[in-house]
């Protein structure tokens, strides 16, 4: 299977997408990645979704990667005796370690961390950020708080506080347990919630121990002020509009979205662009304008991937919109103004060898008649470098090793395809040319750009470059090695 596009699309599995059928529904028609969301579901139900997509994987033949999204701490306040209470603008409101029943006074918040790092004039946001209070004093055990925004608490409403960095780590003990869960499990790629430093992955990366990528979800506003450093330590970013929208003023959020975008493209790691994208479609057969917009905006900013959250997980009209979001990003990318926009938005790239080669085989690809690029990639870091390029060409990356082929899923433009092992570069180029023929992305008479490190399996030695051609007879009568 072949898509016609190259962004990638994630969508998450739930209630309304938990069977066979449906899920070979919506990876034909177009969803490349799944997310497995850790908030909601048993293990026994997350084990059998995995199933599922694995069996989907062997029986269509083709790698389909999958993304489990921690649930990260969850900060609440307490119940209250006689059900939701109106908060007036103005009025005083206390949050305290209290467990006693809250009423139109006060309530519990027990997390004695958010004592611990209040100071006067802090924000406190509860529910989603309906309602907003500004701290008028604090101690190690309470919050004295004026109303600045009104409206309706009731019982465990979330609480976010955007002015202070919290001492939480990112990881809950539910959280310690749902890691260990999924990497036993075998999913490709992790998605670490309430990161707030770089040290909250560096603390993931050594219990994952190698056996996933591991995304940092940028959500809250101290993770914006240190994302260089929290990019430098991850192998993704997904940009988490939902938290971020209710920490930081709404305005704030696209200009953030388009520069951690380009942040992940200089790098060349792969980032996500989720929350809302098409939430009206959860109950109706057709997304809003606005929402169209909103898809097309983080394809033309050149995001690898967007995501469906409960589009796809609860929705009744799953397959419609994965449906859309493909025809959205074809339409996109067949638009000449979307080339433009890419090209003047490429960094210069750094200076190593990898670089230059892949560099050279974009530029080789725009200016000459090449159908694709093939990339010989072990640990994926040859993709991901041709994939930063965001060539006018189709690449194919080809790995021996099943788990670096799923994982690419995700990034821009990759066809990944699992391929044996390959001692000679001539073997190579013959694997590349006939993934080429077999995929449709080129006919016999067509040439390839192959890209490739040698000595084969050494991560990170792309050094090598061929224009072939797709006749593998012409392959095999030119020049021995």
């Amino acid at each position: 299977m072949r898509r016609k596009r190259s962004l990638k699309i994630v969508a998450t599995l739930g209630p309304a997408s938990s069977t066979y059928e449906t899920i070979e529904t919506l990876f034909k028609a177009g969803a490349d990645v799944f997310r497995l969301n850790m908030s909601h579901g048993a293990h026994d139900e997350i084990r059998e979704r995995h199933q599922i997509i694995r069996d989907i994987e062997r029986d269509l033949g083709r790698p389909i990667g999958i993304l489990a999204d921690l649930q990260g701490p969850k900060l609440r306040c307490g119940v209250f005796k006689n059900g939701p209470e109106m908060l007036e603008k103005g009025a005083s409101f206390r949050f305290d370690l209290d467990d006693v029943e809250g009423d139109a006074s006060r309530v519990q918040l027990p997390h004695i961390e958010i004592f611990e790092a209040l100071q006067k004039d802090a924000t406190l946001l509860v529910n989603d950020g309906k309602i907003k209070l500004r701290v008028k004093d604090c101690g190690k055990n309470f919050a004295n708080c004026i109303v600045e925004v009104g409206g309706e608490i009731s019982n465990r409403k979330g609480v976010n506080v955007p002015d202070v960095v919290l001492p939480l780590a990112a990881l809950s003990k539910k959280d310690l347990a749902d890691l260990e869960f999924v990497c036993n499990l075998g999913v490709d790629w992790l998605a670490l919630s309430f990161v707030q430093r770089p040290e909250d992955m560096a603390e993931a990366r050594e219990l994952v121990a190698g056996r996933c990528a591991i995304m940092a979800k940028i959500e809250k506003p101290a993770a914006v002020d240190c994302f260089d450093d929290i990019l430098a330590v991850s192998d993704g970013i997904m940009v988490a509009r939902g938290d971020l929208g209710v920490e930081l003023p709404v305005q704030a959020v696209p200009p953030i979205q388009k520069r951690l975008i380009r942040g992940c493209r200089a790098v060349g790691k792969p980032v996500i662009v989720a929350t809302q994208m098409m939430e009206s479609m959860i109950d109706a057969p057709v997304p809003t304008r606005a929402e169209v917009s909103d898809v097309a905006t983080a394809i033309y900013e050149g995001a690898d991937a967007v995501m469906l959250s409960a589009e796809s997980a609860m929705g009744e009209y799953a397959k419609e919109a994965v449906t859309i979001m493909s025809s959205v990003a074809e339409e996109v990318e067949n638009d000449p103004n979307y080339r433009v926009v890419i090209q003047n938005s490429r960094t210069r790239a750094a200076t190593s060898v990898p670089d230059a080669i892949t560099v050279a085989a974009r530029e080789i690809a725009e200016t000459t008649d090449i159908k694709a690029i093939c990339c010989f990639t072990e640990s994926g870091s040859t993709a991901l470098l041709a994939s930063r390029e965001r060539p006018m060409v189709p690449i194919i990356a080809l790995t021996p090793k099943v788990g670096t082929a799923r994982r690419l899923c995700l990034a821009w433009g990759l066809h990944t395809v699992v391929t044996n092992e390959v001692a000679r570069f001539k073997l190579a180029v013959v694997s590349a040319a006939r993934a080429a023929r077999n995929y449709g992305f080129a006919e016999k008479d067509d040439n390839i750009v192959v890209i490739a490190g040698i000595p084969f399996n050494t991560p990170g030695s792309t050094n090598i470059l061929r224009v072939a051609p797709v006749d593998e007879a012409k392959i095999l009568a030119g020049e021995s090695e």
